[in-house]
């Protein structure tokens, strides 16, 4: 056992001591706490709290410190709130770029729309939650207080189709109009699933990203369109952080009348900008593809929406393709996009507006940007996986 004071928290959330001149990593614990802990290399297991920090508070959750899914419950919001702000401001920094960065906005809303339940059919029974901390074993829950109430039977609706498939992962989806539910199993569908959608009022079963059974269509509203999810598609986080993040992509595009909106999913940037720009939209999901296809169709009052299925990664935009819009949105995978980002410095865009959901992808793809002339006007942080490392951001670059 050793005993460490700990100075800061680092960026995956695990307050940071220090042993013979080496970092060590110990989760659950708060800068000027000072802790027994067990070390193993750089990282350690807390076993007691010697002098807690004042803002230490008492987390929400009884599933905490066992569950991997929240790293951050136990600590004061005005705290955690310039911690995560924070970790743009080192990525940023890392890059060389100085440039403010706004509050973090809040956008956990009534909870996550979004969940995928790992499930495992054992003698003693089947169990379904999350992965343990720092383990892939399998913490199981009965409740989870971060998700939406429409999503308070997921960990029994889980159960019930590992009782029948075995081992599998659940994604489940909240829509407007009912709870979606994707199985990734190697098991075939048997009968008893088609039984479930209607036992439990589910909108659709699908297995491996294929319907089984719909009952109702599973939609979302965005703009004044309807879109019709596909079968495991991407969706953000949470309802609030969806609508955090468009208003700031509009606010930040400004009056252009050419928007070409990449990595645009569904469409729910698209779709929204659509009422006073005509729209160039491309993703490699071409399912997602298809469903904005169908919404911009179905919808009234939208102005022009071309929407192609197309590998950014590997085949960008380039230059004079890009010479046709006034302004252009990315919002990439973790990953970034920076062969996009290369074009884009080479372009004459005069507006782009980048969405991240890591700081150290955005960071290196703001470089690029500056790099080839941009100049990062605006920075904002948006927290929609509230008690995780995770953040989003948006940032505004003007040639």
């Amino acid at each position: 056992m050793t005993r460490l004071t700990l100075t800061e928290i680092g960026r995956h959330g695990e307050a940071i001591g220090e042993k013979e001149g080496r970092p060590v990593y110990v989760p659950y614990a708060l800068p000027g706490e000072v802790v027994e802990a067990e070390i193993a290399g750089t990282h350690a297991q807390l076993r007691e709290i010697v002098v807690p920090s004042p803002e230490r508070i008492a987390a929400f959750c009884p599933h905490f410190t066992q569950c991997g899914g929240c790293q951050i419950q136990h600590w004061q919001s005005d705290a955690y709130r310039l911690w995560k702000r924070g970790l743009i401001v080192t990525a940023l920094k890392h890059q060389g770029i100085a440039v403010e960065v706004e509050p973090l906005i809040d956008a956990q809303g009534e909870g996550r729309r979004r969940a995928t339940l790992h499930v495992n059919k054992t003698a003693a029974g089947v169990i379904a939650g999350f992965n343990a901390a720092r383990s892939h074993d399998i913490h199981p829950i009965d409740f989870c207080p971060i998700l939406v109430p429409a999503l308070a039977s997921a960990p029994e609706i889980a159960r019930h189709i590992g009782a029948l498939l075995g081992d599998c992962d659940v994604a489940f989806t909240a829509s407007e109009t009912g709870i979606d539910v994707d199985v990734t199993t190697k098991k075939k569908a048997t009968p008893s699933l088609a039984a479930l959608v209607e036992a439990a009022k589910l909108a659709r079963l699908s297995r491996n990203r294929e319907p089984l059974v719909t009952r109702i269509a599973p939609e979302i509203t965005a703009g004044t369109a309807r879109i019709r999810l596909p079968a495991g598609t991407f969706l953000q986080a949470t309802r609030a952080g969806e609508a955090a993040l468009a208003m700031l992509v509009i606010e930040n595009i400004g009056k252009a009348k050419a928007v070409a909106d990449l990595f645009c999913g569904v469409g729910v940037f698209a779709l929204r900008l659509a009422g006073k720009a005509r729209i160039f939209a491309a993703d490699s999901d071409r399912g997602a593809i298809a469903a904005l296809d169908e919404a911009t169709r179905k919808a009234s009052g939208l102005k022009p929406v071309e929407a192609k299925a197309r590998d950014l990664f590997r085949e960008p935009l380039v230059s004079h393709e890009l010479k046709a819009f006034d302004a252009v949105i990315f919002d990439p995978p973790r990953a970034g996009a920076e062969a996009q980002a290369r074009q884009l410095a080479k372009s004459t865009v005069k507006t782009v507006v980048a969405v991240s959901c890591d700081p150290a992808s955005f960071a290196r793809d703001a470089r690029i940007l500056i790099e080839g002339g941009y100049r990062l006007t605006r920075v904002t942080p948006v927290d929609q996986f509230a008690f995780t490392a995770h953040v989003e951001t948006v940032a505004l670059f003007r040639r």
